[in-house]
């Protein structure tokens, strides 16, 4: 009977001689692989500019925050918000007008929130079509950025106008209020400053990108809380307003020199956004 090659000897007697390898056939595989193992293998993770989200015209995002079941069920309470407000009630009616369960609202985890957020998520994606529409009725007139800006912001007040929900909205701000609702209520804020100030045709990339962005969002939650105690026809005086507003933050914006003084702007339009939002500061 013939004998097998003896191998084993060699591999015992290399792993005798050296003081510094494992003495377990499980062990010297793991250590060899760790010494055939390339020397950088690290990746370089991604820093946070690079992870940041561009607007959405250049770098498309998901459909939006909702499932297309929760979609169905958010477009149909949507139209019982004029008559029953922001409320589990409107939720329960969407539901049985959509030929769902009574059950279904359940699947919403914010509850009538997410009829709230509904109705800022598809006005803010309505704006894009406007600008189209603004940008039609131009040609003979070519409007500046700012006074795009001020069209864009009517715009999405007329939103909640036509909307029916001006007389529902001030308890809408009171859902929002709610310190679990704040952080995704003033993202949303920031998003629709953001699309007005793109769709209006700047892109530039300076400090200003900040201070814009900022003061806008200031002045659209002041205009949107001024509108919601508005009784004069068709909302003149929220317009006047804005346009007010839009001008104040036109001359402050050109008076500023400093860091101090654009840190100070900023920390300004922050109180103001939260407090607009029913937040105590």
């Amino acid at each position: 009977m013939t004998r097998p090659a003896a191998t084993a000897p060699v591999l015992t007697r290399s792993i005798a001689t050296s003081p510094n390898r494992p003495t377990s056939r499980r062990k010297y595989q793991r250590y060899n692989a760790l010494q055939t193992r390339p020397r950088c293998s690290h990746q370089p993770r991604l820093s946070a500019i690079s992870r940041r989200r561009y607007h959405s015209h250049d770098h498309p995002a998901p459909a939006g925050p909702f499932t297309p079941a929760e979609a169905a069920l958010l477009s149909a309470a949507y139209h019982h918000v004029p008559s029953h407000g922001f409320t589990p009630e409107s939720l329960a009616l969407g539901a049985r007008d959509a030929g769902l369960l009574d059950i279904s609202p359940s699947i919403l985890r914010d509850g009538a929130f997410s009829l709230i957020r509904w109705h800022l998520h598809t006005q803010r994606a309505s704006l894009a079509g406007k600008a189209e529409k603004l940008a039609a009725a131009e040609k003979d007139k070519p409007m500046t950025v700012a006074e795009k800006v001020e069209a864009l912001t009517w715009e999405r007040l007329k939103g909640n106008v036509e909307a029916g929900i001006v007389g529902r909205w001030q308890e809408a701000l009171a859902i929002m209020a709610q310190p679990s609702y704040v952080p995704t209520s003033v993202k949303e804020l920031a998003q629709l400053a953001d699309e007005i100030v793109y769709l209006a045709g700047d892109v530039s990339v300076d400090p200003s990108w900040y201070t814009k962005r900022a003061s806008l969002s200031a002045i659209y939650a002041a205009a949107e809380l001024f509108q919601t105690t508005d009784q004069s026809p068709e909302f003149r005086e929220t317009r006047a307003f804005l346009r007010r507003r839009l001008d104040e933050a036109s001359q402050a914006g050109g008076a500023m020199r400093s860091i101090g003084e654009w840190i100070g702007f900023n920390a300004g339009a922050a109180v103001n956004v939260l407090r607009s939002k029913g937040v105590r500061i």
